[in-house]
């Protein structure tokens, strides 16, 4: 029986086996130089051989470009190698499901017919802006392997944060007018102690959590293979590509400069 390796890097690096403690590495400038070696180090020690992976996860964000890219490119690489199916996953959707169980083991998740938990997953994305995604939970209550499963009140995208806590507020105001009972406005993610000052003119802000759903070790791994999972039931034909949602800093040059009165060569795309 294979077994499922997730790799991400939109924070730092991942690397871990289903059902294994991951591999983190927080610092930044070396996870790159480490990946190859942790994601042999992961595989050993979960007692597989490469020829063992069946499935691959890797986060595709969002996040900066270069790190990022790395650990697609070395999840598309080993895919390929091993014949495993890739499946790719952003950190902001697991973060509504972790949310939920993190606020139910404290006994803080409520009576879903009177609470109703929004989440607020960040990443940090330099520049002082975040990353982010407003999630609530259906009223449905529908569940799928003990998670219950979100939606989006705001779409995936990029802002700086006081822009974001004007969004979410009237996102919040608009669903507290369709729904019964309260709402509470948790933010989860890398970034938000950064910017706590600023996300705490949140209206019925809850919590404030710095850490991410693959800070929880074998069980956050686990949370997000399973969201990988159900989103490709969903989409079965997605292609794993990086999500920057920001425009790259590179720009097409501007036309030789014409000298002594001459035509010069002309650059092109």
């Amino acid at each position: 029986m294979g077994c499922t390796l997730v790799i991400d890097t939109s924070f730092g690096s991942t690397v871990g086996v289903v059902g294994h403690k991951p591999i983190v590495e927080t610092d930044s400038r070396t996870h790159v130089e480490k990946l190859q070696v942790n994601i042999a180090r992961a595989v050993n020690e979960a007692g597989y051989q490469p020829s063992d992976i069946s499935t691959i996860v890797a986060g595709v964000g969002p996040a900066p470009f270069t790190g990022l890219r790395a650990g697609i490119v070395a999840a598309k690489a080993l895919a390929f190698a091993t014949g495993a199916k890739l499946l790719g996953q952003n950190v902001l959707e697991p973060q509504a499901q972790w949310n939920l169980i993190r606020r139910g083991k404290a006994g803080t998740l409520g009576d879903s017919c009177d609470l109703h938990v929004l989440t607020l997953a960040v990443n940090d994305a330099r520049r002082k802006q975040l990353y982010f995604e407003l999630c609530a939970v259906p009223l449905t209550g529908e569940k799928t392997d003990g998670t219950m499963l979100a939606e989006p009140l705001i779409a995936m995208d990029i802002d700086y944060p006081e822009s974001i806590v004007e969004r979410v507020n009237q996102a919040a105001r608009e669903y507290q007018q369709a729904v019964a009972g309260h709402i509470v406005v948790d933010v989860v993610g890398h970034g938000a102690h950064k910017y706590a000052s600023i996300l705490e003119h949140i209206e019925h802000l809850g919590d404030i959590e710095e850490s991410s759903v693959l800070d929880q070790g074998e069980q956050g791994l686990s949370i997000f293979a399973s969201e990988a999972l159900l989103n490709a039931e969903r989409k079965p034909d997605a292609l794993v590509e990086p999500l920057y949602l920001r425009r790259p800093d590179a720009e097409i040059p501007a036309p030789l400069k014409h000298v002594l009165g001459h035509e010069g060569a002309e650059r092109t795309n």
